[in-house]
């Protein structure tokens, strides 16, 4: 009885990064978006004497063995529960592979959904658990598990629901241009240098910014904390903060929810404006300081192209200009968002001269996030 999952991308609406720290990673504050554009994660599961995992793709550029982080997830969660089954996982792409749209983090968590339907496994159980398994995978693997509008701390393994901005058309350019995460981050690591900036200097900037995120786009639950993660247990990984086990069961009841009506697929509107009167963080203060992406600072001059499809993107002092445009992740993936469909159809225009491939889609709140999260389920 196979399970088709969506797996849906993510773009950062900020991202600002720390110095190098001591264990190697770099702190970060950012505000992940879901979108609707996503591949499709197909799993097939049956209980058996012994585990046996399967995984294949459309896309050769795919691993389908340990290093895949579907194949990680699945492994990782059958461990955990105790549980030996012949699993099946095959993963139709459709976002661009390391683009910065966060595609494999999310083939990961779809296929944990489906491993779960196709179990019969309670999410809501193991809530707690399943989240740091995730921060395991991939530092950002556990903002899937919440979706919508979501702060992410530390290094982006500590994810906190925030209210979900407005309904916006996105458009998502993805440029043949190829970006190196780990040089983007030895480049970032020489410009700190150059700059004096160091981890703890980082910690008190990173933390004033969290605390911006979180005022400007609001708390999106009141604070209650997961009983086996919370902030007074700096040294866990995965979900703490305002991510309960409440909201866990009622994302998880969304999934039980869409199993049985299909859900819907695609951009949901045929036209017009989806934004309405702007009411989000993203032009309420009326600033932006805070809706930037450190990577542009060191990718932009390796990649001029991307600067020029950002600046495409914006149309600033345009009528049809962006509300908000930017790399994404360490990219090479961009995005802009637009209040109408005719803005974004305009953009997309704009980048046809240049060949840059380019995707219409739409943003992605937490509740649509996970009622449509189950694409089908076969007899």
């Amino acid at each position: 009885m196979p399970t088709a999952v969506r797996s849906h991308a993510k773009i950062n609406l900020g991202l600002h990064i720390g110095a190098p720290r001591a264990d190697g990673y770099h702190g970060l504050a950012t505000v992940y978006q879901t979108l609707a554009l996503h591949d499709v994660v197909t799993v097939r599961a049956r209980r058996a004497a012994a585990t046996a995992l399967r995984l294949t793709s459309n896309d050769n550029r795919v691993p389908t063995d340990a290093r895949n982080t579907a194949w990680k997830m699945t492994a990782l969660a059958l461990g955990e529960l105790g549980i030996a089954a012949e699993v099946e996982i095959h993963i139709e792409k459709r976002l661009p592979v390391q683009g910065g749209l966060g595609a494999g983090s999310a083939n990961a968590v779809a296929a944990l959904v489906g491993l779960e339907v196709e179990l019969e496994i309670d999410g809501t159980e193991w809530a707690a658990r399943r989240l740091e398994i995730a921060a395991e995978v991939g530092s950002d693997v556990p903002l899937f598990l919440v979706g919508g509008t979501v702060l992410g701390r530390d290094r982006g393994q500590i994810v906190e629901p925030l209210e979900d901005i407005e309904p916006m058309w996105c458009v998502v350019a993805a440029p043949a241009v190829g970006v190196s995460t780990p040089q983007a981050f030895r480049d970032w690591d020489a410009l700190c240098a150059r700059e004096g900036l160091t981890a703890e200097a980082s910690t008190v900037k990173l933390n004033e910014l969290s605390r911006v995120y979180a005022g400007a786009f609001q708390r999106a639950i009141p604070e209650k904390i997961s009983g086996a993660i919370s902030r007074a247990n700096p040294g866990a990984v995965g979900v703490v903060g305002e991510f309960s086990t409440a909201e866990a069961a009622e994302t998880a009841g969304g999934v039980r929810e869409g199993v049985q009506s299909g859900g819907s697929s695609g951009v949901s509107a045929a036209g017009g404006n989806l934004a309405g009167p702007l009411k989000s963080a993203l032009v309420r203060t009326g600033s932006y300081s805070w809706t930037e992406n450190d990577f542009e600072r060191v990718v932009f001059p390796q990649h001029p192209s991307l600067s020029a499809i950002k600046h495409i993107l914006a149309a600033a002092g345009t009528p049809e200009g962006a509300v908000l445009a930017m790399l994404s992740g360490s990219g090479s993936a961009l995005f802009g968002l637009y209040q109408t469909r005719e803005d974004a159809e305009a953009a997309r225009e704009r980048l046809r001269p240049m060949g840059v491939r380019s995707y219409l889609t739409e943003t992605l709140g937490r509740a649509a996030y996970w009622r449509e999260m189950i694409l089908q389920q076969q007899d």
